[in-house]
């Protein structure tokens, strides 16, 4: 099939709807799912969930995720074909006759590894365009294809797996580690000497994030599992590119956590991202505190114990960092909203650091004073670090950091341009005056704030020197400014009308960023460095058991307070898990209303203080909600179900009808009673209704959407024109039949009225005269 504006046209007369069949309603995953063969059906594997499964184990080794991702590459690369924009792929017909039977055919491989297949197929079709000098190509609309199916196929997981299973089958999908050649043929891995590792798996998620997929990334579904990740209740140990302190002695799998029966100190509630995340503003809050005391202080000629705090402090806030940038690599560390300015501040301690250790050993108490006016530059870096992080989801702060980057790159470009003004502004004064100086006055007219070098023009040569300052000023003050403004508010307004993904995806990258794998961040600074100098050199001379048992106690005992607090809170906050598998009900919680078979469920207890207590006049609106109705109530509703699940059917069956009945002629009784007996019987068989995202289900509709598809100002205009040809020809037909004695027999008139008069109601005269005519 052919995709475009013209193709689609074309294919649209030609478009064929499939009837939803048992497979569509087929989940992607049963409801228990292990990670051995359970059977084979149809020719697909399923898997349960029952053992454990790692994200950063091959648990998920018998999956063809090798197959499967050039399966999906042939697919897509022979459907889409021509440039397609998002609206146009979102279009219903796109949607009917491309989108939607891709999800159907993936759907039903019953494979947790396809969304992941799916991502990196667009990872592949965007690398792919960036070597093309057309932004606008083919392989653009392959990618955004690929996401919205991965998309498609995450929400209907989500949609058939319900409760905490349903979230562990989510979680497995997004967070369970794949690698590109995992069951690939022997000689392609002998080929490309790839091996199965697991710091070579990586998570759909991640991929998402690398690719940039932020639709996918804003879907409810993922988002879902990201807020699950983020406060804790589904963890897993990660997979990492390096550690600087490896401890995979013990792994944690994939699995759904529940505070009251967990340990009450727990060293692994360190890496959780919501709790990562409030201790890194905590040290953030200390670093600056420390950097603002020690620089109002400071002293170049000796050391003081402010500055000794502040740099030991600092280098292991800087450890931190470059273990972060370990943990996920360089390309997500730099999806960060605040990375750009950790990575400025990074590179101002580490000059620092040199020029103050390197005056010391000299005794250059020069080289001691550039240090510390090297270190004073971090202040514009440190002090609007401290709103990113507390404010990162403001727009402000997003677009912000965007429109820094273009901001930087044309500033560059503009600089490089305009150097060649410099040359021959130095060549044409004969080194009268020094390149500082011109160079000052080209910045002043660049930014609008003095004229100087055009009132010293005439000393660079009469005619050329003011002709070069006019010129640059009318290329840099009107020109570029202008440029940079209309390019700074495209940055805004693209990143305005795309907030809630662009937030989304930066919520997705603080997640994924932080769950650490490396033992180093269960230690904080300064006590990392600590953890590098001597676990380090330890694990070369212990076992890998006593190795983790000396990393946990002494976590243990350096968090001891930290952890009890963690404890304490998360089994107040996060709420019990309810296992609803086999059809039992949770026997925690009193059950309010005994007489009914469906308990009541507990109010949530996890309230702030104004909820809990109900001091507002707004409290019933959630509380009707919160308590569900009895029996009595539900049977009152239930009565208009039948009404209700057929509203929409009988628009469609009501014109059906009516035409079947039309056209049926009534040839004898007993076909009659045979087609009425085949009517009652198909009217007995209720079809449960179809997906949310299916419009299929509904009789009728094939005929009624492909003329509404296939409507359009011209085909309207052919259609009444050939409907009124035909109309004419069977009234031609029908008054040659009258004139020439042709109609012989009842039975025949009876057949030819049925089908369709050739005369409407005004012409009743037209055809009583003809008849008249013919008797004479």
């Amino acid at each position: 099939m052919v995709m475009g504006d013209q193709s689609g046209r074309r294919h649209q007369s030609a478009l064929r709807i499939q009837e939803p069949n048992l497979a569509e309603r087929r989940p992607l995953l049963p409801r228990r799912i292990t990670t051995t063969t359970t059977g084979t059906q149809n020719g697909n594997q399923h898997h349960s969930l029952d053992g454990q499964v790692y994200a950063c184990g091959d648990d998920h080794s018998q999956l063809p995720v090798y197959t499967n991702i050039h399966r999906i590459r042939r697919d897509i690369i022979s459907v889409v074909e021509d440039y397609l924009s998002l609206d146009q792929l979102r279009d219903i017909r796109i949607n009917i006759s491309v989108v939607r039977p891709l999800v159907d055919k993936f759907y039903a491989q019953d494979d947790i590894s396809i969304v992941y297949c799916l991502l990196v197929n667009r990872a592949q079709f965007l690398n792919e365009q960036s070597h093309l000098n057309n932004r606008q190509n083919v392989n653009y609309t392959r990618a955004m294809l690929c996401e919205l199916i991965a998309t498609r196929i995450l929400r209907r997981c989500s949609e058939d797996n319900e409760g905490p299973e349903g979230l562990l089958v989510l979680a497995h999908i997004l967070i369970a580690g794949f690698e590109p050649f995992q069951n690939a043929p022997p000689e392609i891995r002998r080929e490309v000497h790839a091996q199965t590792a697991w710091h070579k798996t990586l998570p759909a998620l991640e991929v998402a994030i690398l690719s940039e997929a932020k639709i996918f990334l804003s879907s409810t579904s993922c988002q879902k599992i990201v807020d699950a990740i983020y406060e804790g209740r589904v963890i897993y140990s990660p997979s990492s590119f390096l550690d600087l302190i490896p401890d995979r002695y013990k792994q944690k799998p994939i699995s759904l956590y529940d505070p009251r029966k967990a340990p009450l100190l727990n060293q692994y509630r360190l890496v959780v991202p919501r709790t990562r995340n409030i201790l890194e503003i905590i040290q953030f809050v200390i670093l600056l505190a420390l950097y603002l005391v020690f620089m109002s202080e400071r002293y170049a000629g000796r050391v003081t114990i402010l500055e000794t705090c502040f740099t030991v402090y600092a280098f292991g806030w800087v450890l931190d960092q470059f273990a972060t940038i370990l943990e996920h690599g360089w390309h997500v560390y730099t999806q960060n909203l605040w990375s750009f300015l950790d990575v400025t501040f990074v590179c101002i301690y580490w000059i620092y650091l040199v020029l103050r250790v390197y005056g010391l050993r000299s005794h250059n108490e020069e080289l001691g004073q550039q240090a510390l006016d090297v270190l004073a530059m971090g202040a514009p870096v440190l002090v609007p670090r401290l709103a990113f992080n507390l404010l990162s989801d403001n727009i402000l702060f997003l677009s912000l950091r965007s429109m820094m980057a273009d901001f930087s790159l044309l500033t560059v470009l503009g600089g490089w341009c305009f150097f060649g003004f410099l040359l021959s502004l130095v060549w044409l004064g004969n080194h009268q005056y020094s390149w500082v100086t011109i160079s000052e006055w080209m910045i002043y007219i660049w930014f609008g704030l003095d004229g100087s070098g055009i009132h010293h023009s005439t000393d660079f040569h009469r005619y050329l020197g003011p002709a070069l300052m006019v010129m640059f000023a009318f290329l840099g003050n009107t020109l570029f400014l202008t440029v940079l403004v209309s390019m700074l508010s495209n940055t805004f307004s693209t990143i305005v009308s795309n907030a809630t993904a662009e937030i989304q995806f930066r919520h997705a990258v603080l997640t994924l960023e932080g769950v650490k794998g490396d033992a180093i961040f269960a230690y904080q600074p300064p006590f990392n460095i600590l953890a590098v100098f001597i676990l380090i050199p330890l694990k070369w001379f212990v076992t890998p058991r006593w190795f983790h048992k000396i990393h946990v106690a002494s976590v243990r005992l350096l968090n001891l307070p930290l952890l009890l607090v963690i404890a304490l809170v998360e089994r107040r906050i996060l709420p019990p898990i309810t296992s609803t598998a086999g059809g039992e009900r949770p026997a925690e919680g009193p059950s309010v209303n005994s007489p009914s078979s469906h308990p009541r469920r507990s109010i949530c207890k996890g309230m702030r203080f104004w909820n809990r207590w109900r001091i507002t006049v707004h409290s019933d609106i959630e509380t009707v909600f919160e308590v569900p109705p009895p029996d009595s109530v539900l049977e009152q509703i239930a009565e208009d179900d039948d009404l209700t699940k057929h509203l929409i059917r009988r628009q469609f069956v009501r014109g059906n009808t009516v035409e079947a009945a039309t056209k049926t002629p009534a040839k004898d009784t007993n076909t009659a009673k045979d087609t009425n007996t085949n009517k009652d019987t198909n009217t007995n068989k209720k079809q449960p209704p179809g997906r949310r995202d299916s419009i299929a289900p509904f009789p009728g509709l094939r005929t009624e959407l492909q003329g509404v598809l296939s409507e359009s100002d011209e085909m309207s205009a052919i259609t009444a024109r050939l409907e009124a040809l035909e109309k004419s020809t069977r009234r031609i037909e029908f008054m040659l039949a009258k004139l020439t004695g042709g109609l012989e027999d009842d039975k025949d008139d009876t057949a030819i009225n049925d089908t369709e008069s050739p005369f409407d109601s005004d012409e009743e005269g037209e055809e009583g005269a003809v008849s008249q005519a013919t008797k004479a």
